[in-house]
């Protein structure tokens, strides 16, 4: 499937707060997965629990919330299908779609137990 701008802009004015408890995690089951998904979002974006929460309570949107990211130099071998769309395609003009689904990939992988190790790419030497 291909980004259009319009689908773009849509994900982009959203609030980032509006899908964060709904990530696919059981968080009343998984206290150690609550850590271990504020980690992959740190490694991704950069925000500690801290600004995370600033930027929850400020109500940011998905636009904002990657532009003051400093996203990991890793994020580019995040790859594969999320929702119809395959990550490594989607345009650079689409950066911030890109990267929520960048974000929402690595929840997925976490949701489904993959290994912090795996999740969290690292250069092979």
């Amino acid at each position: 499937m291909k980004v259009t701008a319009e689908k773009n802009e849509k994900v982009a004015n959203m609030i980032f707060a509006s899908i964060y408890p709904f990530t696919g995690i059981d968080w009343k089951s998984m206290e150690e997965q609550k850590e271990e998904f504020h980690q992959v979002i740190e490694w991704l974006t950069g925000f500690d629990e801290k600004k995370l929460q600033s930027l929850i309570e400020e109500k940011a949107t998905f636009r904002t919330f990657f532009e003051k990211a400093k996203i990991h130099p890793n994020a580019h071998m995040i790859k594969g299908v999320v929702c119809g769309y395959r990550i490594e395609e989607i345009d650079d003009e689409f950066e911030v779609y890109k990267q929520c689904r960048r974000l929402e990939k690595l929840i997925d992988e976490l949701a489904k137990g993959r290994k912090m190790e795996k999740i969290l790419r690292e250069e092979k030497k």
